[in-house]
C-alpha cells in the first residue's frame, strides 16, 4: 500500500469539461463496487481528501460522476489495475455473488472495505479470504461532512489500514471505533437510523406550527433555525443536555408548561427507548 498519509482536503477549483486529469500514480487507489446512496453520499467526501484515487463500478454506465472519478463497468475494464483499497458499496444479498469478480483487483496488503449492513466480518473474511477486513455503518449527512458513522475491523486489522480509514472518515463527520459487531448494530440505531427520527420529530413539530397558524414554509423555519440553534448551542459547551434544558425553562413559564406535556409520566423517554431497540432488534435480524 502507499506510504503517504493522505489527510488534507483538496482544493475546490472548478475544472472545465474537457480538461483531462492525469492519473496520480502515488496516490492510494480506492475501487468502490457499487455506488448507492451511502456510498454517493461518502464520495462526496472522500474524492476531496488528498492522496486519494477513485474508480467507481457501475454497471449501467450511465451515473454521472465527478471527472475527478474514473468508472468502469465491469471486471474487464479494470484489467491489469491494482487496488489499494476495495470498498464494498452492494446489497449484502449481492456479495456473494458479486465480489468474487473483484478479489483479483486488490493489490497485495490492501483492505477491504464494507458499507453493508447486516454481512458480518466473519462473513466477509469468508467471501474475500482476507482478514484485512473492516466495517463502516454511517448516516446520510456524512455527504456534508456533519456525518456520524460506526466503525469496525477484524481483531487483527494493522494500524496502517486504521488509519487510512481514519484519513477517509475525517472527512465525512464523527466516527467512532466500537469493540464488536453489536455495539455496531447499537451505533446504527442510534446514529445510523438517526436523522429519520429527527425528520420525524421535526415533520411533527412542524404540522404542530401549522396548526398554530403559520404557513408550511414558516413553520418549517420556525423549527429547523430552532432546532440548528439549539445543537449548535449544546456542542460548544460543556454543560449537560439536563442542564441547558433548564436553562430555558422558568417555573411555570411557557417552556416548562410545554416539556410537562411532551415528556408527561416520563412518555417521550420510554418513546425514544422503545424506538432504538426496535431498531437495535432490527439489525440483529440482519446479521
Amino acid at each position: 500500500m502507499n506510504s503517504s498519509t493522505p489527510h488534507k482536503s483538496k482544493g475546490q477549483e472548478s475544472k472545465g469539461d474537457s480538461e483531462t486529469i492525469a492519473p496520480d500514480a502515488s496516490a492510494v487507489q480506492v475501487l468502490m463496487l457499487g455506488c448507492g446512496s451511502m456510498g454517493s453520499a461518502l464520495l462526496t467526501q472522500w474524492r476531496n481528501v488528498d492522496g486519494f484515487a477513485f474508480t467507481v463500478v457501475s454497471p449501467s454506465g450511465l451515473r454521472q460522476f465527478p471527472d475527478t472519478v474514473t468508472q468502469a463497468r465491469s471486471p474487464e475494464d479494470l484489467s491489469g489495475k491494482r487496488f489499494d483499497v476495495i470498498v464494498i458499496g452492494l446489497k449484502p444479498q449481492m456479495i456473494a455473488n458479486v465480489l468474487p469478480d473483484y478479489l483479483e483487483f486488490l493489490a497485495p496488503r490492501g483492505l477491504y472495505l464494507s458499507l453493508a449492513a447486516g454481512f458480518s466480518i466473519t462473513s466477509l473474511m469468508a467471501v474475500t479470504r482476507s482478514r484485512s477486513v473492516a466495517r463502516i455503518m454511517p448516516n446520510l449527512p456524512v455527504s456534508l461532512g456533519k456525518g456520524v458513522s460506526g466503525l469496525y475491523g477484524a481483531e487483527d486489522l494493522n494500524q496502517e489500514h486504521r488509519a487510512l480509514i481514519n484519513s477517509l472518515m475525517a472527512s465525512t463527520g464523527h466516527a467512532l471505533w466500537v469493540s464488536g459487531e453489536d455495539a455496531l448494530d447499537r451505533v446504527t440505531a442510534i446514529a445510523g437510523s438517526g436523522p429519520g427520527y429527527a425528520f420525524e420529530f421535526a415533520r411533527a413539530w412542524t404540522g404542530a406550527a401549522q396548526a398554530l397558524g403559520f404557513s408550511e414554509e414558516q413553520s418549517r423555519a420556525l423549527v429547523l433555525k430552532t432546532v440548528q440553534g439549539a445543537v449548535e448551542m449544546a456542542l460548544n459547551t460543556d454543560a449537560t443536555l439536563d442542564e441547558l434544558r433548564d436553562r430555558v425553562t422558568s417555573k411555570n413559564g411557557t417552556t416548562h408548561a410545554g416539556l410537562s406535556a411532551l415528556n408527561n409520566d416520563e412518555q417521550l423517554d420510554n418513546l425514544l427507548s422503545n424506538t432504538l431497540q426496535a431498531a437495535y432488534a432490527r439489525a440483529v435480524e440482519l446479521r
